[in-house]
């Protein structure tokens, strides 16, 4: 075989394969996700941040967790600015939720009930949204207005 015909065989061979992984269906979900972290910052409280990025990350979010790290939480990216509204179904733990605007400020914060499906939105379009353990913003006096540093804010924690 040619150099040319090996070369396009191995691109059809993998092109193939991307196609067969994109059509498989979606496992039902019946485990904590593990995401890539990045490090958050607010006032001088550091977060150690699990990035949702796709719409099935965000669908998934932190459901079916028992427990979560005292700095730990989940950060929630979405292409466009808009009403985010979250709710709990399969979450197991009452977690507390900001909405956050493009330059880091915090627009509104909110408590979140385990395995309800109350809706809790942004007062105002966004593109993030973070996840905390329950109390986490109240409990360091952290109120909005004050903005979140870090990727992906394009300030240094």
């Amino acid at each position: 075989m040619t150099d040319l015909l090996k070369t396009t065989a191995r691109r059809a061979a993998a092109a193939l394969w991307v196609t067969a992984l994109t059509c498989v269906p979606v496992q039902a979900q019946d485990g904590p996700q593990q995401l890539p972290t990045v490090m958050l910052g607010i006032t001088f409280h550091n977060i150690k941040a699990e990035v949702a990025l796709t719409p099935q990350q965000h669908e998934i979010g932190l459901m079916h967790r028992t427990s979560m790290g005292p700095n730990d939480g989940m950060i929630f990216v979405f292409e466009r600015a808009g009403q985010q509204c979250f709710w709990m179904k399969h979450t197991l733990i009452p977690l507390a939720v900001a909405f956050i605007a493009d330059d880091g400020t915090i627009v509104n914060l909110d408590e979140m009930k385990p395995e309800t499906l109350d809706p809790h939105c942004s007062t105002k379009p966004v593109r993030y949204v973070l996840e905390m353990n329950t109390g986490w913003f109240s409990k360091r006096g952290l109120k909005p207005g004050i903005k979140v540093t870090g990727q992906p804010f394009g300030t240094p924690k």
